[in-house]
C-alpha cells in the first residue's frame, strides 16, 4: 500500500506540477519513447543475469506490495516457542525433543505457533540446529561458526534482487537518453518540416530523458531500498534463534537463554520484558 500512495505521489507532483506551469500533459505521452526505454530495459535485465537472479528478483517483487510479517507478534511466538523447546530439554534432556524437531508439523509444541510454523525457512534453520544439539558432537563455537556462515549465505542470496533492481533503475537515465537521441535522429532527418512540427519533434525527444530519469529515480531505484530493508528484517529473525538457542547450549536457563534472543530484535519489533513474560505464562497455561 506504501509503494502505491508514493507512486501516487511522485506522478501527482511531477505531472500536477507541469500542469500548473501551464504545460499540456499530452505532450507527455510518448508511447513509443516507453516502448524504447522499457524495450532496453528488459533486455538489459534478461542478459545481464542468469536465470538463478532473475527468479529470485521476479519472486521477490511481489513481496514487496505486503506488509512486512515480521511483527511483534510474530517474535513473541517465536521466542515462546523457544522457551517452551529449551524447557522441555531442561526437564527431560536434549533426546525429548527429537520427535519434536524431526517432525514438526506434526508437533504438539510447533502447532501452538502457527504463524512461525508457516515459515519453512526460520523452523528449518531451527531444528538443523537443535539437531546439531541433540547430536552431542559440536560445541557452542562450531555451532556458532556455522550460524554465522548459514545466516551470511542467506544474506548473500537476498542481496541478488536487491543488485538486480539497483543495476536497472541505475541504468534508466542511459536508456532515457538513448530514446532521446533517437528522437534528435528523427528531428534532423525531418529538416524540411515547418519550424513549428521540428519544434513538437524535439519536444517529444526530450520527452524520452525525462521519462528514463523519472523512472529510476521515482519508480525503480525505490524498489532496491525496500528490498534492502525487507532483507535485513529477514535476517534478524536467524540471529534472534541463534542468539537463543547459543545462550542455551552454554548453560543459561531457558528464560534467560530467550532474553538473549530478545535483546537483539529491532526496537520496533522487540517486545518488552514484561509483554514477553506475560506472553510465556500465558502459553503455560493453554
Amino acid at each position: 500500500m506504501l509503494i502505491l500512495i508514493g507512486y501516487a505521489v511522485v506522478i501527482g507532483s511531477v505531472f500536477g506540477g507541469f500542469a500548473l506551469e501551464g504545460g499540456h500533459l499530452a505532450a507527455l505521452l510518448q508511447p513509443i519513447e516507453l516502448l524504447m526505454i522499457g524495450g532496453a530495459a528488459c533486455g538489459s535485465f534478461f542478459v545481464g543475469n542468469n536465470g538463478k537472479a532473475i527468479k529470485a528478483t521476479l519472486k521477490t517483487l511481489p513481496t514487496l506490495f505486503k506488509g512486512s510479517k515480521y511483527t511483534k507478534t510474530l517474535y513473541m511466538e517465536l521466542m515462546t516457542l523457544q522457551f517452551e523447546l529449551l524447557s522441555k530439554v531442561r526437564k527431560e534432556g536434549l533426546m525429548s525433543i527429537e520427535g519434536d524437531i524431526e517432525q514438526p508439523e506434526e508437533s504438539a509444541i510447533f502447532s501452538k505457533y502457527p504463524n512461525v510454523l508457516s515459515d519453512h525457512h526460520v523452523i528449518e534453520f531451527m531444528t538443523d540446529y537443535l539437531r546439531l544439539m541433540v547430536s552431542g558432537n559440536m560445541d557452542a563455537f562450531q555451532i556458532e561458526n556455522l550460524m554465522d556462515n548459514e545466516i551470511d549465505t542467506h544474506h548473500a542470496e537476498g542481496e541478488v534482487p536487491v543488485h538486480v533492481v539497483a543495476k536497472l533503475g541505475d541504468a534508466m537515465p542511459a536508456f532515457g537518453i538513448v530514446a532521446a537521441v533517437m528522437g534528435v535522429v528523427h528531428t534532423m532527418a525531418s529538416v524540411g518540416l515547418p519550424p513549428a512540427e521540428l519544434g513538437l519533434l524535439i519536444a517529444d525527444a526530450l520527452v524520452g530523458t525525462f521519462l528514463g530519469i523519472l523512472l529510476a529515480y521515482g519508480f525503480i531505484g525505490p524498489l532496491s531500498t525496500l528490498m534492502e530493508q525487507k532483507l535485513h528484517e529477514s535476517s534478524k529473525v536467524f540471529q534472534c534463534v541463534k542468539v537463543t538457542l547459543l545462550a542455551s547450549l552454554n548453560g543459561y536457563a531457558p528464560a534467560l537463554a530467550v532474553e538473549f534472543g530478545r535483546k537483539v530484535l529491532f526496537s520496533t519489533e522487540r517486545p518488552s520484558f514484561a509483554e514477553l513474560e506475560e506472553h510465556i505464562k500465558q502459553s503455560k497455561s493453554k
